[in-house]
């Protein structure tokens, strides 16, 4: 029961610490004029649901290192989430440096699938980013999907990304956005954040 406390208050704490770092980020940012208008970070949702997380995670039975990992995870997927939603953009300090060091990573241990993992689930949204001039989907986007690629291998990324996107057509089409730029990455952040933390067999013993 502690450690499952514990770990409810250190995926808050990482949540909190992620939105607190991309205000720092932003703070000079510029929305894009071809961007979704700024939004509002639900700061208190993304903190009590990263708090869920955890303690799901620990009641599992993930161990300290793998709650760890997960937790930095959770804390980054909510500065992602910030981000997108009051700038309409994703810093590449989000995505492609903990990519780059996850692919290094699986090279080095022979790993190679996991390059393939961040490769295939991106390509769909490379193309919807390419043919909207990214107006639909911007190419931070691509780089998140492929940075969740790399966490959840490519057939869980697959699933929860399909999932993710029909979650944002149902939200776009009730408010009446049709047609209209949205901040998609808190639904790709949603999309990874969940099954990392609950599915994810080698975050388990």
């Amino acid at each position: 029961m502690i450690l499952i406390l514990l770990a409810g208050a250190l995926f808050a704490f990482a949540a909190w610490g992620g939105i607190a770092v991309a205000r720092y980020v932003c703070a000079g940012i510029e929305t894009p004029d071809d961007g979704p208008a700024p939004g509002h970070v639900p700061e208190r949702v993304l903190i009590i649901a990263s708090a869920i997380l955890g303690a799901f995670a620990a009641s599992r039975g993930v161990p300290l290192p793998g709650l760890l990992v997960v937790g930095a995870a959770c804390g980054l997927l909510s500065a992602i989430w910030a981000a997108d939603v009051t700038r309409g953009i994703i810093p590449d300090v989000f995505t492609l440096a903990p990519l780059g060091a996850i692919l290094i990573a699986a090279a080095l241990s022979g790993h190679w699938e996991v390059v393939i993992a961040a490769v295939v689930p991106a390509l769909p949204f490379a193309f919807l980013a390419w043919k909207s001039k990214g107006m639909g989907l911007g190419w931070g986007d691509v780089k998140l999907a492929a940075l969740g690629g790399a966490l959840l291998g490519m057939q869980q990324a697959l699933l929860f990304f399909a999932i993710g996107a029909l979650a944002a057509v149902i939200v776009a089409r009730v408010r009446g956005m049709h047609g209209r730029p949205i901040a998609f990455a808190p639904y790709l952040a949603s999309a990874i954040a969940v099954p990392f933390s609950l599915f994810t067999p080698g975050m388990h013993p």
